[in-house]
C-alpha cells in the first residue's frame, strides 16, 4: 500500500478520506481474516534513521524504533530478534548483500501501514526491512526483486502465517532535498543525521501542507502525477511478471513518475517475496490519483495461487 503524511495532516477533503479508507477497510479484513503471527514491511526512509553519512541499499532490523514523525507511533516496536537475524544470514547466503541494524529507526514510511491496517504499530510481531528509494545513486531495480525473493524464500521456511508488505507511493515527486540542492542546514540533517527539533518538525509539516495545497490547484512547480505509469505498474504486478520490471531503469522511473516513484521498490521486494513460494493472486485492488496527497495512491492484496 502507498503511505502519505498527509493522510495525517489536515487539508485532505472528507469525500477523499473516506474513499481511501474504503480500500483499506477491505485490507483490514483481508488482514484480520488471515491474523499473521508476523509481519515482515519493507518501506523507506525519509532521512529520519537513514543519511547519507553512511546509506545502505537494504537494512534489516533485529531492533527498531519508531521515530514519531507526522504523528505515528514513538517508541520501541515488536521486533523478534532472532527471526530478524535468521532472515539476514539467510539473505547474504542467497548473495544479496544487506546491512544490519540493531537499533533501527523507522518513520511513517513503516509504521503509518501498520497503524492504518491493524490499528496500533505494536500489534504484532514485525521485522523492518530498508530498501532505500530516496538518495541516490540507486541500484538497479533488479536487485530489488532479488532482495525480495530471498526474503520469501526464508520465510517459506517458518510455520507461521506471516504477512508481508511492501509501502510506497507510485508515482509522485514531493519536495524532498536532495544532496545536490541541500542548504547546509539541509545538509547536517540528511548527511549528519543531526535530530529536527520539534519546532522544525512543525515548519515541515506546515510546508508540506502548503506544497499538497499548491499542488492541488496547479500552482506548483513539482512534477504531475502519471497515472499511466502507475496504471502500468499495477498491470505488471496484477500479472505476477516481475522480471518485466527488470527493464525499467532508474532514469525512467523518475522522468516518467517522479524521483520518489522509486519507492516502487518496497512492492517489487514484497510481490518479489510472495511469489518466491509460487504464483500469487491479487484481490483488493484500489487504485487513485491525489493531488492532494500529493501522490499516486495504490492498494493492493494478494495470496498463494
Amino acid at each position: 500500500m502507498s503511505h502519505s503524511p498527509l493522510l495525517n495532516l489536515p487539508g485532505p477533503s472528507q469525500d477523499l478520506l473516506d474513499d481511501i479508507d474504503g480500500a483499506l477497510t477491505q485490507a483490514r479484513e483481508f488482514v484480520a481474516d488471515f491474523n499473521p503471527e508476523l509481519v515482515v514491511i519493507f518501506a523507506p526512509d525519509h532521512y529520519n534513521g537513514f543519511f547519507y553519512r553512511t546509506m545502505p541499499p537494504f537494512c534489516i532490523g533485529t531492533e527498531a524504533q519508531g521515530v514519531g514523525d507526522y504523528g505515528t507511533h514513538q517508541g520501541p516496536l515488536d521486533v523478534p530478534e532472532a527471526t530478524a537475524v535468521a532472515c539476514a544470514k539467510a539473505v547474504l547466503s542467497a548473495g544479496v548483500d544487506l546491512a544490519v541494524s540493531a537499533a533501527m529507526d523507522v518513520d511513517h514510511g513503516t509504521v503509518q501501514p501498520l497503524e492504518k491496517l491493524f490499528g496500533t504499530a505494536t500489534a504484532r510481531p514485525m521485522i523492518p526491512i530498508f530498501i532505500n528509494s530516496v538518495a541516490t545513486p540507486l541500484g538497479p531495480l533488479h536487485r530489488c526483486r532479488a532482495l525480495g525473493t530471498a526474503v520469501g524464500s526464508y520465510l517459506n521456511t517458518l510455520d507461521r502465517r506471516v504477512l508481508v508488505m511492501g509501502s510506497g507511493g507510485l508515482s509522485h515527486d514531493p519536495p524532498v532535498p536532495t544532496l545536490a540542492t541541500a542548504t547546509p542546514q539541509v545538509v547536517e540533517r540528511i548527511v549528519h543525521g543531526r535530530p529536527m527539533t520539534p519546532e522544525q518538525r512543525a515548519a515541515r509539516q506546515t510546508a508540506v501542507m502548503e506544497a499538497a495545497k499548491d499542488f492541488t490547484a496547479g500552482n506548483s512547480a513539482l512534477k504531475k502525477l502519471n497515472p499511466g505509469f502507475d496504471q502500468r505498474f499495477l498491470e505488471i504486478v496484477d500479472s505476477g511478471d516481475l522480471a518485466e520490471l527488470d527493464t525499467w531503469s532508474n532514469a525512467f522511473i523518475a522522468a516518467e513518475g517522479g524521483n520518489s516513484a522509486h519507492e516502487i521498490r518496497t512492492w517489487v521486494a514484497a510481490f518479489a517475496a510472495l511469489a518466491a513460494v509460487g504464483a500469487y493472486k491479487t484481490a483488493v485492488r484500489y487504485y487513485r490519483p491525489v493531488p492532494e496527497l500529493i501522490a499516486g495512491f495504490a492498494i493492493r492484496t494478494a495470496v498463494s495461487a
